[in-house]
């Protein structure tokens, strides 16, 4: 399946990222297989799949670091098995893990970086003062990074991997283990930085995250399940939900399994939600589900948004449904 990016009107050498049924296996395992992207300049890509469901063996591809064995590809204009030093040169990388030099201090971590990926040193002085600034740090530029908080760690981490200004900035589960506050300050730089100009191809596990992103693909067992922006591929999905106040959930939870039209049920405490598939009005659905039981009842229905998540755990269900049904081991 190919990215059909919403950016109507990008030609095809404007693709900051375009592969080609992109294919890697070791030995007899195959890892990713027919992955087709197409990420323009300036978006916010997402990356989203269950854990070993070829994200991180794909980005790696994408980075330079893994040969592809099948299919073709080009990142910031580069080929992907023929030019892969270039593209290390021209890219950023952050992971959850991202190694600071915690004895340095923040300016020096980003002197270092700097020279690393290779900032003429005439221009080092001033990237770093642009990026201090751009990035709150220039208040800390003196404190040791081993002394800061896990939050403001990670703003050097995204500083760092930044001072270069690349084209194209990779995060593989950049917000893994950092408080809400944090996270959403981190989001709010990623915006700025797409504003400007960086493409950005995130990985996540956080579906709130994931809405967050102007496009965004589902991995499922090395394979390409669905990728566009966030509202389409929860329409394409045809999800509805609803929510509702349930006494005696759990007796509601019975009912509903019963009825075919629905997809995924969550309660929280009192508060139950219904995801209905093929567009079934989730309102009728839940009415009539627990008009079949007298153990419980429910009060202040109401349509809600289908999200990501719904769209998410839908279709990994399909997969998996899929793999019982062939005989693929899990």
């Amino acid at each position: 399946m190919v990215s059909e990016s919403y950016v109507t009107g990008v030609r095809s050498a404007d693709w900051v990222v375009s592969t080609d049924r992109l294919e890697r296996r070791f030995g007899s395992i195959v890892a990713v297989q027919d992955v087709s992207l197409r990420v323009a300049r300036g978006r916010i890509f997402g990356v989203l799949g269950p854990n070993g469901a070829g994200k991180s063996t794909t980005i790696r591809m994408l980075c330079g670091i893994l040969t592809p064995t099948g299919g073709t590809g080009t990142v910031v204009g580069y080929d992907i098995v023929k030019q892969a030093e270039l593209i290390k040169q021209n890219i950023g990388y952050m992971t959850q893990r991202f190694s600071l030099y915690e004895d340095l201090s923040v300016e020096e971590n980003l002197q270092f970086y700097a020279g690393i990926y290779g900032v003429p040193a005439r221009d080092q002085r001033a990237r770093l003062e642009r990026v201090l600034e751009s990035s709150g740090l220039g208040p800390r530029r003196r404190q040791i990074a081993g002394t800061l908080s896990g939050g403001w760690k990670q703003r050097v981490a995204l500083a760092s991997a930044t001072v270069h200004e690349p084209k194209l900035l990779f995060l593989d589960e950049p917000t893994a283990g950092v408080d809400p506050v944090s996270r959403r300050e981190f989001w709010e730089r990623i915006h700025e930085l797409a504003s400007g100009g960086t493409t950005i191809l995130v990985t996540t596990h956080y579906m709130d995250e994931a809405e967050r992103c102007h496009e965004i693909a589902f991995i499922f067992r090395g394979r390409l399940l669905d990728t566009g922006t966030p509202q389409a591929i929860v329409e394409r999905q045809g999800l509805r939900a609803a929510e509702a106040e349930v006494q005696n959930p759990e007796a509601a939870v019975r009912a509903l399994r019963e009825d075919p039209r629905v997809g995924e049920i969550a309660h929280y405490g009192h508060l139950l939600r219904v995801c209905t598939k093929h567009g079934a009005d989730p309102l009728a659905v839940l009415e009539q589900a627990l008009g079949r039981t007298l153990e419980a009842s429910a009060t202040g229905a109401r349509e809600v948004r289908a999200t990501v998540e719904d769209a998410f755990v839908t279709m990994v269900r399909k997969g998996e449904d899929a793999d019982r049904r062939n005989g693929v081991a899990a």
